[in-house]
């Protein structure tokens, strides 16, 4: 039975997101394909139809998972959001940046680049709603901005203290919220 393209481009989406996901809880080499697969409710047969490998899968589930990260258009909403508990219990649905960006560093070019590109439009992003005088001074905000709420995601994450990732959170907000 021929399956439509309609019907392959659903299949690739399911494969993509439910990577996305397991890759997100559990780290790269911590899945299988069989799993990814199981997950998207396909035969482990079907994969070969739409990736070379588990490396191809990899870096389009991460450019796949970054595309689906939405600029702030409310930038003290996304702080508040991106450093809420909900945010940092949610390893399967969260931020991809804060989950594989430690672990794309032992990827495959095509995966880094995936994260370099998100990265370059993640900045230009926040820089254009960064204060400052300049570019340069609304680019160097932004940097400083992202970069601690990833950090302070992947610390909070990190510690099995409920109490000491909160903190983590909250010092981390309120020290952005501070700045000019």
């Amino acid at each position: 039975m021929k399956v439509s393209r309609e019907q392959v481009g659903e299949n690739r989406r399911r494969i993509l997101e439910a990577a996305a996901r397991l890759f997100r809880e559990r780290g790269f080499e911590a899945v299988t394909v069989a799993e990814v697969m199981k997950a998207a409710g396909l035969t482990h047969g079907a994969f070969y139809g739409h990736f070379q490998s588990k490396d191809d899968l990899i870096a389009q589930a991460l450019a796949h998972a970054l595309a689906a990260t939405q600029a702030p258009d409310d930038p003290a909403a996304f702080l508040a959001a991106y450093l809420s508990p909900e945010h940092c219990a949610d390893l399967a649905g969260g931020c991809p940046t804060a989950g594989l960006a430690a672990e794309t560093l032992r990827q495959a070019p095509q995966a880094r680049a995936a994260m370099t590109a998100f990265l370059r439009q993640a900045l230009r992003a926040m820089s254009a709603s960064a204060p400052g005088a300049n570019e340069a001074e609304r680019r160097r905000h932004a940097i400083g901005r992202w970069s601690a709420m990833v950090g302070a995601l992947i610390l909070a994450r990190s510690s099995d203290d409920p109490d000491l990732s909160a903190e983590v959170l909250a010092q981390t907000r309120a020290w952005i919220e501070a700045r000019p």
